[in-house]
């Protein structure tokens, strides 16, 4: 055993591994498949270990990709820049920004490395805008065989809406290769808004903005809406002073964030007061910066969440029962509901797969107790046809789930093919691909 105890970001579980590598090239890493194979361990690859799921969990070998990271490639003409797979979202924007690049749309939390958020179907926020996976254009992985597969547009095309977004399932990934577009700035208009008024224009609101969401403090009347707006790139900008992003983000967001969650996990009674007090501290600012500086906020206050994907149409209704249960279980919640959206992608396992998609993510703080409000909200988004995003809590499995992506058994008669003797499963992966 390798004594070392390894735990994701959420300390929601942790596992120590039999075997740990750290490959520098895909020969060594080809080489650390092959070995577990012969050895008969399961393998799985981490990164930043920001998913709240054990999708990561690696109790035979684990294999970190932060030395097989960077810039290898750049395809100018194109547009498409090749990235080492254990490259972190943080580190690339200074990549392409000598380039004149960036990547077309971002989530929120930038510590993931680039295989684990495509792996996972991480996302941004925006109605005409897909997920990071679906930005993807290539790939090298090794497979369950020992194999290099190389999927590309001119090599095993037809297997890339499978690779982009293969919950690790299929092999470890290598290289990725982003679509990028031109660099660009975001204009960013923040402000509390009455929540009714929200939702009942909140198709609208989606549609006519480049990158819209909300978030809602429970036991409050006001959604903190985010609108932002491209612009391009060297244009001039209004961005936030260092202390003003130092008092909003580091201070506000994280500090007395984390000390008014303390509080209501003592004092659960006076949570609808800190909430409603937050409210007015937070949500009112305009800036305009490069959009790696926008999309992107720092949190440092530790959290469990759960996301669910639903038809982008029923995104009011949903939120309202979501509301709706909190009032009606008398529970106290301290992190805010968060209500986001994207387009619709061809990808066999994407949560926005075949449709226009609107995320609700509910969130605790860790220590909280998750499971009673998780798994009602789980079954209001489940009646909706809901699809739980796979790197977040939930509770579904293999047999509940193939009904909601139609190329679901395309994706396990691949897997069995890339990795036939389950080398890369775990007990998450067994449970929600059987």
């Amino acid at each position: 055993m390798s004594n070392t105890v390894w735990r994701n970001w959420s300390r929601t579980y942790e596992v120590t591994p039999v075997r740990l590598a750290s490959p520098t090239s895909l020969q060594d890493l080809v080489s650390a498949v092959q070995a577990a194979i012969t050895e008969g361990l399961h393998v799985k690859a981490v990164g930043a270990g920001h998913s709240f799921s054990p999708i990561a969990e690696a109790a035979g070998l684990q294999v970190n990709l932060d030395r097989m990271s960077g810039l290898l490639s750049i395809d100018k003409a194109r547009r498409q820049v090749t990235l080492g797979a254990g490259t972190r979202l943080h580190q690339i924007p200074a990549l392409l920004a000598p380039h004149g690049l960036a990547m077309e749309n971002l989530g929120d939390i930038d510590t993931q490395s680039i295989a684990g958020a495509i792996s996972t179907g991480t996302h941004g926020t925006g109605a005409g805008f897909r997920g990071i996976a679906a930005q993807v254009v290539g790939a090298v992985l090794v497979t369950g065989t020992g194999d290099v597969l190389r999927v590309n547009a001119e090599h095993n095309a037809h297997l890339l809406p499978a690779v982009a977004l293969g919950l690790g399932a299929l092999g470890i990934l290598a290289e990725v290769t982003i679509a990028c577009v031109d660099a660009f700035d975001l204009t960013a208009v923040e402000r509390p808004e009455p929540i009714e008024a929200v939702l009942e224009n909140l198709p609208e609101r989606a549609a006519e903005a480049d990158h819209f969401e909300f978030f809602w403090f429970p036991h409050t009347e006001t959604a903190l809406t985010k609108v932002n707006t491209r612009r391009p790139s060297g244009e001039e900008r209004s961005p936030l002073s260092r202390a003003r992003r130092w008092f909003d983000d580091d201070l506000l967001s994280n500090d007395v964030f984390r000390a008014t969650c303390a509080v209501g996990r003592a004092v659960p009674a006076v949570v609808p007061l800190i909430n409603r007090a937050v409210g007015h501290l937070t949500g009112h600012r305009s800036f305009s910066d490069a959009s790696t500086n926008v999309f992107t906020t720092h949190r440092n206050v530790r959290f469990t969440e759960m996301e669910y994907a639903i038809p982008a149409e029923q995104a009011a209704d949903a939120f309202r029962e979501v509301r709706r249960a909190i009032e009606r279980n008398g529970w106290r919640i301290s992190f805010p509901v968060e209500v986001r959206f994207a387009a619709a992608d061809d990808l066999w396992l994407s949560t926005a797969h075949g449709r226009a998609t609107a995320y609700v993510a509910v969130h605790r703080v860790v220590g909280e107790d998750a499971g009673d409000y998780f798994r009602t909200v789980e079954s209001i988004m489940r009646a909706r046809g809901g699809r739980p995003h796979w790197g977040k809590m939930h509770w579904r499995s293999a047999a509940d789930l193939a009904p909601s992506y139609p190329r679901f058994e395309d994706f396990r008669a691949l897997r069995a093919g890339l990795d036939p003797q389950g080398i890369f499963s775990n007990n998450y992966l067994t449970r929600v691909l059987g």
